[in-house]
């Protein structure tokens, strides 16, 4: 409610007697009424409120965004299939990469999330018994008692100017001060677990964030070690990052685990454009309205990625499908795995998106550039042939020594 149109009714009081007014003064004023003014909740209202300087997470719609379709699509696809390992989105600034990933927040849909610090999950407990879980859980379950919660899918943002112990945990100052204990802290990495971990500018990241993020993401889970205190911590998410590639390179490992590749560049279209100009002015003039404009959009999508989501178990693809697929792959020289396993999710993800149960050349058509692209390698391809002619050269001596 805003409380800047809230109006109060005024005060009742009694007619006070005649006998208690005296000509031209005032009525008396007693200590109780003064008191209750003085607590009456139109002091409370006069009191201004203090700015504390926190932003509020009002993200631009991502159903008002212009055009590149690409980037929109790939960003679903994410959503309705983590399998296919998050998106990089790569391109100049300024062209609403940041923008799409953070509009994103609003499409994500409920999952299970585990109610503890440590990430434990019921299925832990099923497998390895009371090793799998933390204590606190496993005193939980065997009361019968849950350790899980339903809620939506969180956007967990990495600051550049992330320390180590911001991302992967570290000891509680606070704590250790004021307490004189030991605390270890969840860090970004274990909050992202069953959630997106979305990083901006990831081509400037220090090596040491790089290395524990691909620790997390090719694991799905990492330890932390703080002299005796030793905590392992899930981390399974999906990778969304932007950059520009004016800035800097991407580091060959983590640029592998970025399923979809996606080039971002300005709109062409002069309509398209003008509607980016106006948009912007109107979310910069006015933000909660212009979101509200956009909420029954918002609701459908996120309804539709619902049912895209409860429809992906069922879909397929043919052994026609498969073989097209690798021969894709194959003549493009690739040599990483990934390839046709995030072509095919993305494929399964595109035909659920469309109610279908069933993968066609089509599909594979609309997401083969995204998952494909950026993957072949010249110095890979030049290393594997000079080590074929090195062992061409080592078997023809062998031969010629053993003739002799």
């Amino acid at each position: 409610m805003d409380q800047t149109n809230l109006e109060l009714p005024e005060e009742e009081h009694q007619p006070i007697p005649d006998y208690f007014l005296k000509q031209n003064e005032p009525p008396p004023s007693s200590m109780l009424m003064r008191l209750l003014e003085a607590g009456s909740s139109k002091r409370i209202m006069k009191i201004p409120v203090e700015d504390m300087g926190l932003a509020e997470h009002l993200p631009f719609p991502f159903m008002a965004l212009v055009g590149q379709i690409e980037m929109r699509m790939a960003l679903l696809l994410s959503v309705v299939n983590p399998n296919v390992g998050g998106v990089l989105l790569a391109g100049p600034r300024g062209t609403g990469k940041t923008t799409a990933a953070r509009g994103l927040s609003d499409l994500l849909p409920m999952a299970e999330a585990s109610t503890c610090s440590y990430g434990c999950m019921p299925e832990d407990y099923e497998i390895r018994g009371v090793a799998g879980v933390c204590d606190e859980c496993a005193a939980k379950l065997q009361a019968g008692q849950s350790i899980t919660h339903m809620e939506p899918v969180h956007l967990i943002e990495l600051p550049l100017n992330a320390r180590l112990d911001d991302v992967v945990g570290g000891i509680n100052e606070r704590v250790a001060i004021q307490d004189n204990r030991v605390r270890l802290d969840r860090g970004i990495l274990s909050r992202a677990d069953r959630n997106i971990l979305y990083v901006d500018e990831v081509n400037l990241l220090t090596d040491e964030i790089v290395d524990a993020i691909l620790d997390a993401a090719a694991q799905g889970h990492y330890t932390v070690r703080r002299g005796p205190m030793r905590a392992t911590y899930r981390s399974r998410f999906a990778l969304i990052g932007s950059m520009n590639p004016e800035e800097g390179n991407l580091r060959p490992q983590i640029m592998d685990r970025f399923g979809l590749r996606v080039l971002v560049g300005g709109l062409e279209d002069t309509h398209q454009r003008l509607a980016v100009y106006e948009r912007v002015r109107k979310f910069r003039d006015s933000p909660r309205a212009f979101i509200q404009a956009f909420d029954e959009e918002t609701y459908d999508a996120r309804d539709d990625l619902s049912s895209s989501r409860a429809l992906l178990p069922s879909v397929v693809l043919s052994p026609e499908m498969l073989a097209l697929g690798l021969q894709l792959v194959q003549r493009l020289g690739i040599h990483s795995h990934r390839a046709e396993f995030t072509m095919f999710e993305a494929a399964r993800a595109y035909a659920a998106s469309d109610g279908r149960t069933s993968v066609s050349a089509d599909d594979l058509r609309a997401v083969a550039p995204l998952a494909l692209r950026m993957r072949r390698s010249e110095f890979m391809d030049r290393f594997i042939q000079t080590q074929r002619q090195e062992d061409q050269e080592i078997f023809t001596l062998f031969e010629q020594l053993t003739s002799g």
